[in-house]
């Protein structure tokens, strides 16, 4: 098959990487790109990409933008929207469109789990339900929380050096954007994958007080993590200027790694070849990003 692949959502964070990592697979001219505003992406269409506008929120525009399209990557719509209806349209499109196959990012879940991170795992199970109904082929790519996460914690430390957040002390195997994102480039430009699912997280688990470990080490002055009750966490966020919503919101994010939701997988390493980058890797750059910022 030679038909179109394309990436919704293609001016986000996650949707622009996997662009950039399909482009390393494929011509470009296999390659399309999904936005609100295609402008944004300019220079992925000087670059050959078919670059077309799409708005989830717009039923009517989406079939002929999705008109060639064989594969189709459905990033989640954005926290705080009404992502089933999005999500319904852009199935419904592809289907009209004659879209083959279409690839959707889940939210990681233990099995068996009841646990609800509202905005985010509450509409996975619909639109997975949507999907299996489409009669379209449908793959699931079950993506952790992205270690991205925990860039609040490097340069932005309390005074007194604690990280205060309601994660509890399991361990959780996170990966970076960038690495869910080369993985889910590798799904996408070679076939096969069809009715199956990949839980994109991290080769190996690590606990809050890890970070604060490495972070200590790192910086070079100890950090201690300290797990709090969620409502004091909540609290102090937004006295800090964080909207409530968006307070409650981080902190389920948080809630959901106490679970024990992120376990390890080796799904990332064996569709990308190498391992995940590791927790001590990650905060290391990260750190190095910020001291450079601040020169």
């Amino acid at each position: 098959m030679n038909g179109l692949i394309m990436v919704t959502g293609a001016s986000g964070a996650l949707g622009r990487q996997v662009v950039e990592f399909l482009l390393k697979r494929v011509p470009a001219a296999r390659v399309a790109a999904l936005a609100r505003r295609p402008e944004e992406l300019a220079d992925l269409a000087e670059r050959g990409v078919s670059v077309r506008r799409g708005d989830y929120e717009d039923p009517d525009g989406l079939e002929p933008a999705l008109d060639g399209v064989e594969k189709l990557l459905l990033i989640s719509a954005r926290s705080f929207t009404d992502a089933k209806t999005a999500h319904r349209n852009v199935i419904h499109a592809a289907k009209a469109a004659g879209v083959r196959h279409v690839h959707y990012t889940a939210i990681q879940r233990r099995a068996g789990s009841a646990f609800v991170i509202p905005q985010a795992t509450e509409w996975d199970e619909y639109t997975e339900n949507e999907l299996a109904a489409s009669g379209l082929d449908v793959t699931v790519l079950r993506n952790s929380q992205y270690l991205e996460s925990f860039d609040m914690l490097v340069g932005e430390l309390a005074p007194d050096r604690f990280i205060r957040v309601p994660a509890g002390h399991t361990p959780a195997a996170l990966a970076t954007r960038s690495d869910i994102a080369e993985a889910t480039a590798a799904v996408l430009a070679t076939d096969g994958h069809a009715e199956r699912d990949y839980t994109l997280a991290g080769s190996h688990a690590f606990t809050l007080d890890d970070v604060a470990a490495i972070l200590g080490e790192v910086t070079g002055t100890p950090v201690t993590y300290q797990d709090t009750p969620v409502e004091e966490y909540i609290a102090a966020r937004v006295r800090a200027g964080m909207p409530e919503p968006w307070a409650r919101f981080t902190g389920a994010w948080f809630q959901a790694i106490a679970a024990g939701e992120f376990t390890p997988t080796d799904d990332i390493e064996r569709l990308i070849g190498r391992p995940t980058t590791s927790l001590r890797a990650f905060l290391t750059q990260q750190r190095s990003r910020t001291q450079q910022r601040s020169r």
